[in-house]
């Protein structure tokens, strides 16, 4: 592979370049997977992606020269069925619904390889996916999504049907996912190496335990978006053979009907295909008929047709909010609002397509006062306070007044003489940007 894309590395003797020449034209697509160019483009991706190392500890800095040296032996491995992939690296993330999420981390040798694998059979998959699965393909998104379930409501769609499936990706069973790729993909090398992908097995680094991986595609490879949608499509054609409204991303899923009494049918009818067609868990639990006004789709909730961010998603917002800005955190306000800045414009660019332009002025507000309480414990000491109070404004009565008080910073953070210092122009300066501004730019941009 020529990832310096000014040489291009050859193989070692001539009788390995003929028997990998015989090889080659035995597994076209293997062929096509290896090919330069298309390793190129997953190495690109890969970069691009950045990411943690995998249970190896190779880094994407140190694998670079370790693939410009060791790629033709790594490529004649994989066209003769002798490369086995590492075990994933498993790493816990908290929900914050108190559950956890498990992800696993592949390699970065197998990260691309996988990458390369993505690149070739995707293009047989994508173009009998359904129109209404928007996780994880070119061309859609979780907007489109939430525009089309607010389409469907439009035309008397009004009762939900939320699926919730339980721990979908460490669900998955292999033999069924290999037999739905099988039936498109011919190449034996290639599905042997998926194979070997899906069996790798799951690593602890902290207490070297391996766990096998007998089912499950982990989170944190390139190939498992590919396929939990190929495993999901099943699902997608039942709906759309019975004449369901839906929208689906990844295994997030959301079917609207017109009354509770057929979507009570279409629960049960749907639940029990996911686990007997599928062999997927419904967790009954969280899985609902409702008013779509309570369910919960992408983060998002539907009142009367319009778009709100759903309550759990400001909960998790604000949480988020607290970290970063937490008054004891003891790095500089320049750099600290600049992480913050980060974390608003990706939420506000998601989430500030629904209503809500009195709800931004709301948190706009409270991130403010979050921030005047950073300043504030910054300063520390009561001299400290009124200099700086002083310095930005404040008339040396009211600095004073304000800089010796007993109040803690929550209560300071609402007094005159910070607000005065610690104006809504002033952190405009430092950087901060405004939701209600973001938003303002989303709906009025044209």
């Amino acid at each position: 592979m020529n990832l310096n894309h000014k040489t291009s590395p050859c193989c070692d003797s001539d009788t390995q370049r003929s028997d990998m020449n015989h090889t080659l034209n035995e597994y076209p697509l293997m062929t096509l997977m290896l090919s330069d160019d298309n390793m190129k483009a997953a190495w690109k991706h890969v970069k691009a992606n950045k990411g943690a190392p995998g249970i190896d500890g190779m880094s994407l800095e140190d694998a670079e020269p370790f693939l410009l040296a060791h790629w033709q032996g790594i490529k004649a491995k994989l066209m003769e069925g002798h490369y086995f992939p590492l075990a994933v690296r498993r790493v816990i993330i908290p929900k914050p619904d108190g559950g956890e999420r498990l992800l696993g981390i592949p390699a970065v040798i197998d990260r691309l390889l996988q990458q390369a694998m993505n690149q070739v059979i995707t293009p047989y998959f994508e173009p009998v996916f359904s129109s209404h699965s928007y996780g994880y393909r070119a061309g859609k998104s979780a907007h489109q999504a939430v525009t089309h379930v607010q389409d469907c409501i439009s035309q008397g769609y009004k009762t939900a049907v939320d699926i919730d499936l339980s721990k979908f990706f460490d669900e998955v069973n292999h033999d069924m996912l290999m037999n739905r790729v099988g039936r498109k993909i011919k190449d034996k090398a290639l599905m042997q190496l998926l194979g070997r992908f899906l069996r790798a097995g799951i690593a602890e680094a902290e207490t070297g335990l391996w766990f096998p991986s007998d089912k499950g595609v982990p989170q944190g490879g390139p190939l498992s978006p590919l396929l939990s949608n190929i495993i999901l499509d099943e699902l997608d054609k039942k709906l759309t053979r019975e004449r369901l409204h839906f929208a689906r991303y990844a295994d997030d899923i959301i079917i609207l009907v017109k009354s509770k009494f057929i979507g009570n049918k279409v629960k049960v009818a749907i639940s029990h295909y996911i686990s007997k067609r599928l062999k997927l868990i419904v967790n009954e639990n969280k899985s609902r008929v409702g008013p779509v006004s309570g369910s919960k789709f992408l983060g998002f909730t539907f009142y009367r047709g319009g778009l709100q961010i759903h309550a759990k998603t400001l909960k998790i917002f604000k949480d988020k909010v607290r970290i970063l800005t937490n008054r004891n955190w003891g790095i500089a306000m320049g750099k600290q609002i600049h992480k913050l800045n980060l974390y608003l414009r990706g939420w506000g660019n998601y989430f500030l397509i629904a209503k809500g332009y009195q709800l931004t002025i709301e948190l706009d507000h409270w991130i403010r006062r979050r921030l005047r309480m950073c300043y504030w414990r910054q300063w520390r000491k009561p001299r400290t306070k009124v200099r700086s109070l002083i310095k930005l404004g404040v008339s040396e009565r009211l600095a004073i007044f304000c800089g010796i008080t007993s109040k803690g910073p929550c209560r300071s953070s609402k007094t005159k003489g910070i607000n005065i210092a610690i104006s809504n122009e002033f952190l405009a300066r430092q950087g901060l940007i405004s939701l209600k501004d973001l938003w303002i730019n989303i709906h009025y941009s044209s």
